[in-house]
Protein backbone atom coordinates (compact mmCIF):
# COMPACT_ATOMS: atom_id res chain seq x y z
CA UNK A 1 0.00 0.00 0.00
CA UNK A 2 1.07 3.59 -0.60
CA UNK A 3 1.29 4.56 3.09
CA UNK A 4 3.54 1.51 3.83
CA UNK A 5 5.88 2.53 0.99
CA UNK A 6 6.18 6.06 2.36
CA UNK A 7 6.98 4.81 5.88
CA UNK A 8 9.63 2.44 4.49
CA UNK A 9 11.26 5.29 2.57
CA UNK A 10 11.22 7.67 5.55
CA UNK A 11 14.53 8.05 7.36
CA UNK A 12 13.92 7.56 11.08
CA UNK A 13 15.82 9.77 13.52
CA UNK A 14 16.06 9.52 17.29
CA UNK A 15 15.62 12.34 19.81
CA UNK A 16 19.16 13.52 19.06
CA UNK A 17 18.44 13.72 15.36
CA UNK A 18 20.59 10.68 14.47
CA UNK A 19 19.80 8.00 11.94
CA UNK A 20 20.53 4.41 12.92
CA UNK A 21 23.73 4.40 10.85
CA UNK A 22 24.91 7.63 12.52
CA UNK A 23 24.04 6.28 15.98
CA UNK A 24 26.00 3.04 15.43
CA UNK A 25 29.00 4.93 14.02
CA UNK A 26 29.25 7.04 17.19
CA UNK A 27 28.36 4.30 19.69
CA UNK A 28 31.11 3.61 22.28
CA UNK A 29 30.65 0.26 23.98
CA UNK A 30 33.39 1.11 26.45
CA UNK A 31 31.09 3.66 28.08
CA UNK A 32 29.21 0.79 29.73
CA UNK A 33 30.55 -1.89 32.10
CA UNK A 34 30.61 -5.29 30.42
CA UNK A 35 30.84 -8.72 32.09
CA UNK A 36 33.03 -11.57 31.01
CA UNK A 37 31.01 -14.68 30.13
CA UNK A 38 32.16 -18.19 31.00
CA UNK A 39 30.78 -21.69 30.64
CA UNK A 40 31.05 -24.15 33.54
CA UNK A 41 30.48 -27.83 32.85
CA UNK A 42 28.74 -30.24 35.24
CA UNK A 43 29.87 -33.52 33.65
CA UNK A 44 28.22 -36.59 35.21
CA UNK A 45 28.91 -40.27 34.73
CA UNK A 46 28.15 -43.46 36.64
CA UNK A 47 30.99 -45.80 37.62
CA UNK A 48 31.29 -49.20 39.26
CA UNK A 49 32.73 -49.23 42.75
CA UNK A 50 35.46 -51.76 43.45
CA UNK A 51 34.04 -55.12 44.57
CA UNK A 52 36.29 -57.80 46.10
CA UNK A 53 33.71 -60.58 45.69
CA UNK A 54 33.51 -61.27 41.96
CA UNK A 55 30.17 -63.05 42.46
CA UNK A 56 28.51 -59.83 43.60
CA UNK A 57 27.42 -57.10 41.24
CA UNK A 58 29.46 -53.94 41.89
CA UNK A 59 27.68 -50.98 43.42
CA UNK A 60 27.24 -47.90 41.25
CA UNK A 61 28.48 -44.41 42.07
CA UNK A 62 27.45 -41.09 40.53
CA UNK A 63 30.64 -39.26 39.62
CA UNK A 64 31.51 -35.72 38.59
CA UNK A 65 34.52 -34.53 36.61
CA UNK A 66 36.52 -31.76 38.27
CA UNK A 67 39.83 -30.06 37.63
CA UNK A 68 42.44 -28.88 40.11
CA UNK A 69 43.19 -25.22 39.48
CA UNK A 70 46.74 -24.53 38.42
CA UNK A 71 46.61 -20.75 38.85
CA UNK A 72 45.03 -17.93 40.83
CA UNK A 73 42.38 -17.40 42.03
CA UNK A 74 41.71 -20.47 44.20
CA UNK A 75 45.07 -22.01 43.31
CA UNK A 76 45.05 -25.71 44.25
CA UNK A 77 41.27 -25.87 44.74
CA UNK A 78 38.97 -28.15 42.79
CA UNK A 79 36.58 -26.63 40.26
CA UNK A 80 34.27 -27.47 37.39
CA UNK A 81 35.81 -27.67 33.93
CA UNK A 82 35.04 -24.60 31.88
CA UNK A 83 36.40 -21.44 30.37
CA UNK A 84 35.59 -18.06 28.87
CA UNK A 85 33.38 -17.75 25.82
CA UNK A 86 35.32 -16.53 22.80
CA UNK A 87 34.07 -13.54 20.78
CA UNK A 88 33.49 -15.78 17.76
CA UNK A 89 31.31 -18.42 19.46
CA UNK A 90 28.00 -18.89 21.23
CA UNK A 91 27.80 -20.26 24.78
CA UNK A 92 26.63 -23.61 23.33
CA UNK A 93 29.67 -23.72 21.07
CA UNK A 94 31.96 -22.82 23.96
CA UNK A 95 30.45 -25.56 26.12
CA UNK A 96 30.95 -28.20 23.41
CA UNK A 97 34.53 -27.01 22.86
CA UNK A 98 35.32 -27.26 26.57
CA UNK A 99 33.70 -30.69 26.75
CA UNK A 100 35.79 -31.92 23.83
CA UNK A 101 38.99 -30.50 25.33
CA UNK A 102 38.40 -32.02 28.76
CA UNK A 103 37.01 -35.45 27.83
CA UNK A 104 37.85 -36.08 24.18
CA UNK A 105 34.18 -36.70 23.34
CA UNK A 106 31.69 -34.41 21.67
CA UNK A 107 28.52 -36.27 20.68
CA UNK A 108 27.01 -36.61 24.15
CA UNK A 109 23.94 -35.31 25.95
CA UNK A 110 24.40 -31.63 26.79
CA UNK A 111 21.89 -29.11 28.12
CA UNK A 112 22.06 -25.60 29.48
CA UNK A 113 21.31 -25.38 33.20
CA UNK A 114 21.23 -21.79 34.45
CA UNK A 115 23.08 -18.49 34.24
CA UNK A 116 24.82 -17.59 37.50
CA UNK A 117 25.42 -13.85 37.58
CA UNK A 118 25.72 -12.79 41.23
CA UNK A 119 28.04 -9.78 41.66
CA UNK A 120 31.31 -10.80 43.28
CA UNK A 121 31.06 -14.48 42.39
CA UNK A 122 34.52 -14.25 40.81
CA UNK A 123 37.23 -12.21 42.63
CA UNK A 124 38.90 -11.21 39.34
CA UNK A 125 36.12 -9.23 37.73
CA UNK A 126 32.45 -9.33 36.81
CA UNK A 127 31.99 -12.85 35.41
CA UNK A 128 28.67 -14.42 34.46
CA UNK A 129 28.63 -18.21 34.16
CA UNK A 130 26.35 -19.99 31.72
CA UNK A 131 26.37 -23.51 33.17
CA UNK A 132 25.78 -26.77 31.30
CA UNK A 133 25.16 -30.39 32.26
CA UNK A 134 26.65 -33.25 30.26
CA UNK A 135 25.97 -36.98 30.69
CA UNK A 136 28.58 -39.41 29.42
CA UNK A 137 29.55 -43.06 29.46
CA UNK A 138 32.87 -42.98 31.34
CA UNK A 139 34.17 -46.06 29.49
CA UNK A 140 34.48 -43.94 26.33
CA UNK A 141 36.30 -41.02 27.96
CA UNK A 142 39.95 -40.09 28.23
CA UNK A 143 40.05 -37.13 30.62
CA UNK A 144 42.76 -34.50 30.41
CA UNK A 145 43.29 -31.22 32.20
CA UNK A 146 42.90 -27.98 30.25
CA UNK A 147 45.47 -25.20 29.98
CA UNK A 148 44.54 -23.57 33.31
CA UNK A 149 44.34 -26.83 35.29
CA UNK A 150 46.96 -28.89 37.08
CA UNK A 151 44.95 -32.11 37.12
CA UNK A 152 41.56 -33.59 36.19
CA UNK A 153 39.83 -36.34 38.14
CA UNK A 154 36.50 -38.06 38.76
CA UNK A 155 34.84 -37.57 42.14
CA UNK A 156 31.96 -39.46 43.65
CA UNK A 157 29.34 -36.88 44.66
CA UNK A 158 26.47 -36.96 47.13
CA UNK A 159 24.07 -34.21 48.17
CA UNK A 160 22.26 -34.56 51.49
CA UNK A 161 20.45 -32.27 53.91
CA UNK A 162 22.41 -31.93 57.14
CA UNK A 163 20.15 -29.62 59.16
CA UNK A 164 16.93 -27.64 59.00
CA UNK A 165 16.39 -24.44 60.96
CA UNK A 166 12.88 -23.13 60.45
CA UNK A 167 12.60 -22.31 56.74
CA UNK A 168 16.36 -22.60 56.18
CA UNK A 169 17.92 -25.88 55.04
CA UNK A 170 21.61 -26.69 55.34
CA UNK A 171 22.90 -29.10 52.68
CA UNK A 172 26.23 -30.85 52.27
CA UNK A 173 27.88 -31.75 48.98
CA UNK A 174 30.34 -34.56 49.71
CA UNK A 175 33.09 -35.29 47.17
CA UNK A 176 35.22 -38.43 47.32
CA UNK A 177 38.01 -39.23 44.89
CA UNK A 178 41.43 -40.78 44.66
CA UNK A 179 43.07 -37.36 45.01
CA UNK A 180 40.97 -35.78 47.76
CA UNK A 181 37.85 -36.01 49.92
CA UNK A 182 36.04 -32.87 51.05
CA UNK A 183 32.64 -31.26 51.39
CA UNK A 184 30.94 -27.99 50.54
CA UNK A 185 28.09 -26.57 52.62
CA UNK A 186 25.10 -24.74 51.13
CA UNK A 187 22.05 -23.02 52.54
CA UNK A 188 18.70 -22.46 50.88
CA UNK A 189 15.09 -21.82 51.75
CA UNK A 190 12.70 -24.77 51.95
CA UNK A 191 11.19 -25.58 48.54
CA UNK A 192 13.63 -23.17 46.87
CA UNK A 193 15.88 -24.33 44.06
CA UNK A 194 19.62 -24.80 44.54
CA UNK A 195 20.02 -22.12 41.89
CA UNK A 196 18.94 -19.73 44.66
CA UNK A 197 21.17 -21.25 47.35
CA UNK A 198 24.32 -19.73 48.80
CA UNK A 199 27.68 -21.27 49.66
CA UNK A 200 28.46 -20.95 53.37
CA UNK A 201 31.59 -23.14 53.39
CA UNK A 202 33.44 -23.84 50.12
CA UNK A 203 35.65 -26.56 51.60
CA UNK A 204 38.10 -27.41 48.83
CA UNK A 205 35.87 -26.14 46.03
CA UNK A 206 36.50 -22.95 44.04
CA UNK A 207 34.17 -20.03 43.32
CA UNK A 208 30.43 -20.72 43.78
CA UNK A 209 30.68 -24.03 41.96
CA UNK A 210 28.88 -25.79 44.83
CA UNK A 211 25.67 -24.03 43.78
CA UNK A 212 26.13 -25.08 40.17
CA UNK A 213 26.81 -28.71 41.07
CA UNK A 214 23.85 -28.92 43.46
CA UNK A 215 21.57 -27.42 40.85
CA UNK A 216 22.87 -29.87 38.25
CA UNK A 217 22.02 -32.76 40.59
CA UNK A 218 18.59 -31.26 41.21
CA UNK A 219 17.92 -31.00 37.46
CA UNK A 220 19.18 -34.54 36.80
CA UNK A 221 17.04 -36.09 39.52
CA UNK A 222 13.97 -34.15 38.44
CA UNK A 223 14.23 -35.07 34.76
CA UNK A 224 14.95 -38.70 35.55
CA UNK A 225 11.31 -39.03 36.63
CA UNK A 226 9.85 -38.28 33.21
CA UNK A 227 12.62 -38.61 30.57
CA UNK A 228 15.09 -41.23 29.33
CA UNK A 229 18.16 -39.27 30.50
CA UNK A 230 19.60 -42.29 32.33
CA UNK A 231 20.36 -44.01 29.03
CA UNK A 232 23.00 -41.38 28.28
CA UNK A 233 24.94 -42.81 31.23
CA UNK A 234 24.68 -46.40 30.03
CA UNK A 235 26.74 -48.48 27.61
CA UNK A 236 24.95 -49.70 24.49
CA UNK A 237 24.03 -53.04 26.11
CA UNK A 238 23.09 -53.48 29.77
CA UNK A 239 21.06 -55.61 32.13
CA UNK A 240 17.86 -54.34 33.75
CA UNK A 241 19.53 -54.66 37.14
CA UNK A 242 22.38 -52.41 36.00
CA UNK A 243 19.89 -49.85 34.71
CA UNK A 244 17.93 -49.95 37.95
CA UNK A 245 21.07 -49.39 39.98
CA UNK A 246 21.89 -46.32 37.92
CA UNK A 247 18.44 -44.91 38.68
CA UNK A 248 18.84 -45.72 42.38
CA UNK A 249 22.31 -44.18 42.49
CA UNK A 250 21.12 -40.89 41.01
CA UNK A 251 17.93 -40.71 43.08
CA UNK A 252 19.68 -41.80 46.27
CA UNK A 253 17.09 -44.43 47.18
CA UNK A 254 16.09 -48.01 46.45
CA UNK A 255 13.34 -48.83 43.96
CA UNK A 256 11.04 -51.90 43.97
CA UNK A 257 12.26 -54.13 41.15
CA UNK A 258 8.84 -55.13 39.81
CA UNK A 259 7.53 -51.56 39.70
CA UNK A 260 10.74 -50.31 38.11
CA UNK A 261 10.62 -52.92 35.35
CA UNK A 262 7.00 -52.12 34.53
CA UNK A 263 7.81 -48.43 34.25
CA UNK A 264 10.94 -48.93 32.18
CA UNK A 265 9.53 -51.63 29.85
CA UNK A 266 8.52 -49.24 27.00
CA UNK A 267 12.00 -47.68 27.01
CA UNK A 268 14.07 -50.85 26.56
CA UNK A 269 14.32 -53.66 24.06
CA UNK A 270 15.63 -57.14 24.82
CA UNK A 271 18.42 -58.69 22.75
CA UNK A 272 19.60 -62.26 22.24
CA UNK A 273 22.84 -61.50 24.08
CA UNK A 274 23.66 -62.41 27.69
CA UNK A 275 26.33 -61.46 30.22
CA UNK A 276 29.39 -63.68 30.34
CA UNK A 277 32.17 -64.44 32.80
CA UNK A 278 30.67 -62.40 35.64
CA UNK A 279 30.63 -65.09 38.35
CA UNK A 280 26.85 -65.54 38.41
CA UNK A 281 24.05 -66.78 36.21
CA UNK A 282 24.02 -65.04 32.82
CA UNK A 283 21.55 -62.17 32.54
CA UNK A 284 19.86 -60.98 29.40
CA UNK A 285 21.20 -57.80 27.85
CA UNK A 286 18.95 -54.95 26.77
CA UNK A 287 19.41 -51.76 24.83
CA UNK A 288 17.47 -48.54 24.54
CA UNK A 289 14.28 -48.88 22.52
CA UNK A 290 14.84 -46.49 19.62
CA UNK A 291 11.52 -47.17 17.91
CA UNK A 292 9.56 -43.96 17.56
CA UNK A 293 12.55 -41.84 18.68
Amino acid sequence: MEWERRIAEKVLRDKNGLTEAEFLASYRSGDYPRPSVATDMVIFTVMDQKEENYRKLPEKELCLLMIKRGGHPYLGCWALPGGFVRPTETTDEAARRELQEETGVGQVYLEQLYTFSDPGRDPRTWVMSCSYMALIDSSKVQIQAGDDAAWASWFGVQCKMAEKRGETECWELVFSGEDATFKTVLEKKSKASFADSKVVDRGGLAFDHGRIIAYGLERLRGKLQYTDLAFHLMPEYFTLTQLQRVYETILGKGLPAAAFRRKIAPLVKGTQQYTQNEGHRPSRLYRKNREGN
